[in-house]
């Protein structure tokens, strides 16, 4: 925009009525490049722009489908929250408030309550559990050697209870049988004194310190394997906040738990998985032909962070973390040497092997062809026709191998957009100029794909598998603290790969729980691929 509120403000049909003729054409012609420029962002859809579906209203979104088919379907638009208007307004709305004075006090009261620690302040009193539950199963645990000499302990030998814990867990309907069942077991804990005088005790299974978290990993829970996971089918599946799920278990299966109870559920599976996910995951990201990627933002207490995807025909990995090009490193290396599909972000230029998405220069010279700029319309139209005709060739050649390359084929097509690109490069419209930019920046990583046909096209996969995420987001407003971000990432990781394979990963992540509680090594994924 070249003219900003302040100077529309200053001007009337009086002023404009005493300005001379010179002058008078000068400000037309700003007043009309505000004009189109606004024009064209008022026409911005998914279709044709980088604004997420939720932008558009619901009957919007139903017209556009029975008029363009399942183009959305496929060929998702990117979810990048920066570029949303609702993020813009929002920004506007509170820097308002803040310019019409909003209280000092109220604000620092609020800087005050942000920064207190979550939880029972120290030197509070507790409060303990007031269900009482009828107990289904009792199991006794009786230490079976000494720990000092080593010696078997015999039948003769008299144990003591010393201790004991309950746990809750669900208990999937067998036999035919349907529904959900809730089962309370006592577990006691006896001790033997040996001969040597040594008094030994067995104790509940508990996972080794690990640098990182605070949260235990120790069958001393009061949920079960099973009830944890099915607590991070609602949270992170069911996108339900802490509240709604204490609300749910406490509606529909009769069982009050505390919110910080079910946060340490959800914590403690995703420090359980997290072997899982660094040894089997991450290795799997560098032992594939392609690799997918891409970023959406994520925010952490009010920290703008970033969630990026890695996303393969085997594994998909999550991780949240600043935008830059430390953390693509730390999860590529720097020597990546497969097929990487990206958008046109900076970072990724650093690996040779790469792939552009068509799909995303698609929509934005759909979108210039749409400008009220004459210049910039025939830009987006002759880009339109390149890609299209690209794709076209690709879709044939993995049909029937072409008798020629490809790229030698479209040379003089590809030529005459270069040169339209070099035209554009210093445009006066900003998208045309963008666009062109974008273009020349990768030029070649666009037309990889008419030397090996078989590469994929767009950048779906990665956009597929973080969809359900932003809509969490949404709904959730990201996450609190750096373990719950740490947990998150690492769940959706297990979640997404499990479900990319059709397995289920709620039985796996009860079973990973279970083993890490008793500090054994997890199991591996139920994925024939890894085995």
């Amino acid at each position: 925009m070249q003219l900003s509120d302040h100077d529309l403000k200053q001007l009337d049909d009086t002023d404009l009525g005493g300005l001379p003729v010179e002058t008078l054409r000068g400000l037309s012609s700003k007043l009309l490049a505000d004009l189109k420029e606004a024009r064209e962002r008022l026409n911005q859809n998914p279709s044709n722009s980088s604004r997420p579906p939720s932008s558009q209203a619901p009957w919007e979104r139903g017209a556009e489908r029975s008029q363009e088919g399942a183009e959305d379907e496929e060929v998702p638009p990117e979810a990048k929250s920066e570029k949303s208007e609702e993020g813009k307004k929002d920004a506007k709305a509170q820097k308002g408030r803040e310019e019409e004075g909003e209280g000092t006090q109220n604000k620092a009261a609020r800087g005050k309550k942000g920064q207190e620690r979550p939880g029972r302040p120290e030197g509070a009193p507790g409060y303990s559990r007031t269900q009482k539950l009828p107990i289904d199963k009792e199991y006794v645990h009786r230490p079976e050697r000494c720990s000092a000499c080593g010696a078997i302990f015999s039948e003769e030998c008299e144990p003591h209870a010393y201790t004991a814990r309950y746990e809750i867990e669900l208990v999937l309907p067998g036999n035919g049988g349907t529904g959900l069942v809730l089962e309370q077991s006592k577990h006691t804990y006896l001790q033997c004194q040996c001969a040597c005088g040594h008094c030994t005790r067995a104790e509940p299974g508990r996972a080794s310190p690990e640098a990182g978290w605070s949260v235990a990993l120790t069958e001393w829970h009061l949920a079960g394997p099973l009830l944890v996971a099915f607590i991070c089918a609602l949270a992170l599946r069911q996108r339900l906040s802490r509240a709604r799920i204490q609300e749910f278990l406490r509606d529909w299966l009769g069982l009050h738990l505390g919110v910080a109870t079910i946060d340490q559920c959800i914590h403690e599976a995703g420090r359980a998985v997290e072997p899982v996910v660094e040894k089997e995951i991450r290795k799997a990201l560098h032992e594939v032909e392609v690799l997918y990627a891409d970023e959406t933002s994520w925010k952490q207490h009010g920290e703008l962070l970033w969630l990026w995807v890695f996303t393969c025909a085997k594994v998909t990995f999550f991780i949240v973390g600043k935008r830059g090009r430390e953390l693509l490193q730390s999860v590529l290396g720097e020597s990546f040497k497969n097929w990487l599909m990206s958008d046109g972000y900076g970072v990724y230029r650093d690996y040779l092997w790469r792939l552009r998405c068509l799909a995303h220069i698609t929509r934005k010279a759909r979108g210039l062809e749409q400008s009220l700029n004459q210049d910039a319309a025939r830009f987006g139209k002759q880009m339109l026709n390149v890609l299209a005709t690209v794709m076209d060739t690709v879709y044939k050649a993995r049909g029937s191998p072409p008798g020629v390359p490809l790229r030698e084929f479209h040379a003089n097509m590809l030529a005459e957009l270069f040169t339209a690109c070099l035209k554009n490069a210093d445009s006066k419209h900003e998208k045309a100029k963008a666009l062109a930019r974008e273009m020349l920046n990768d030029w070649d990583t666009f037309w990889v794909v008419l030397d090996h046909p078989e590469l994929p096209l767009t950048n779906n996969a990665a956009e597929r598998a973080l969809r359900h995420w932003v809509i969490a987001r949404r709904i959730s407003h990201g996450t609190r603290t750096a373990e719950g971000t740490h947990a998150f990432s690492l769940l959706a990781s297990v979640i997404e790969t499990c479900r990319q394979h059709g397995v289920s990963p709620w039985p796996y992540l009860a079973a990973v729980v279970r083993q890490r509680r008793k500090d054994l090594p997890a199991p591996a994924l139920p994925i024939p691929a890894l085995a």
